[in-house]
């Protein structure tokens, strides 16, 4: 089952009663060496996408405009929630290090479902500003000013712990059982709650609320937005503008179905699915955590014109920060 513990533990690995196992694929223990090569690749790509494009928006003048702002907000946020479980994930695969203690787990356990629900809302924010651009284009630069966007940026940040907060003071006052196996090399919120003394359902069924109530929000936003885009684009007559006009949405629709499919898929088969085989919640989580930083970059520096010429002009320059920034920074802008 997705949640049952599992007593084969690889290379006689133990465990002590405070601490849990993870697990990267469950029952492919023997070739971790070989997955860990695709692995690596991925947040090789995952790393180095995000922070070119975050670094060209940031250096690049002419992209000091709201939408690539939200543009490097995902891009960060990316970066981050790959950072949280790079340690865990390639420990188990390259040093079969599974055990981690509580204290650890639940540090990761939260920066990685902040992390998630920043994501979320800048996706949200994302649609408003594809909304704005399209519905109301005559208003959207004294819409989306320097203020307000630094406004929207403060409530994302805010967002995540305001909500998160009494779901880890909550798992703080709890006890655990430890010495169980997880179904992932990193720690999940559905999946290690029920290893507590008290009843488990009451706090799963909450964070279940919680992810329906905060996701579902967003989605709803979000679909709303294209709802009021799509019959905005259906009334304009000329039809290269329609799909300049759909165009500009595609990078955006393509970061929201990578992000909420997966994130979706795998709190389902945790809480609802219950004979779910451990190895297919094992390959969602890893699918989860991995797509949408992957697939971002590529996806917005492939579609995105002033991206991917900015991020050609950043390899051309072969590093050169050192004296000749200043003119470096000049051909740019």
């Amino acid at each position: 089952q997705c949640l049952q513990p599992t007593m084969a533990i690889f290379n006689n690995t133990t465990s002590s009663s405070s601490n849990f196992l993870l697990t990267a694929f469950p029952g492919l223990e023997r070739a971790h060496v070989w997955i860990s090569i695709p692995v690596c690749c991925l947040y090789t790509i995952a790393l180095l996408g995000n922070g070119m494009i975050f670094l060209v928006i940031i250096t690049k003048r002419r992209l000091h405009k709201p939408m690539y702002y939200f543009l490097s907000m995902l891009a960060a946020v990316d970066l981050c929630l790959t950072i949280t479980t790079l340690p865990t994930v390639l420990g188990v695969l390259w040093f079969h290090a599974r055990e981690i203690s509580f204290k650890a787990c639940f540090i990761q356990m939260f920066f990685v479902h902040a992390f998630s629900l920043l994501e979320s809302s800048v996706l949200v924010t994302m649609a408003f500003d594809r909304f704005v651009a399209i519905c109301n284009p005559l208003n959207y630069a004294a819409t989306l000013t320097d203020r307000m966007i630094l406004v929207i940026a403060l409530v994302i940040c805010i967002r995540p712990v305001v909500f998160l907060l009494p779901v880890v003071v909550a798992i703080n006052t709890a006890s655990f059982h430890g010495g169980h196996e997880l179904s992932h090399p990193f720690c999940y919120h559905p999946e290690v709650i029920k290893y507590t003394y008290s009843k488990p359902w009451i706090s799963s069924f909450w964070g279940l609320f919680l992810q329906l109530y905060l996701n579902g929000t967003d989605v709803l936003f979000i679909l709303f937005s294209y709802v009021l885009i799509l019959r905005t684009v259906l009334s304009i007559v000329a039809r290269k503008k329609q799909q300049k006009a759909l165009s500009t949405c595609v990078c955006h629709i393509c970061a929201v179905t990578v992000f909420y499919v997966p994130m979706i898929s795998l709190s389902l088969a945790h809480r609802l699915f219950h004979s779910t085989p451990r190895v297919l919640c094992s390959t969602l989580a890893n699918i989860y955590l991995l797509l949408p930083p992957v697939l971002n970059p590529i996806i917005y520096s492939l579609k995105t014109k002033t991206i991917r010429q900015a991020m050609f002009q950043l390899l051309q320059s072969k590093g050169s920060w050192g004296p000749n920034v200043r003119g470096l920074r000049g051909r740019w802008d």
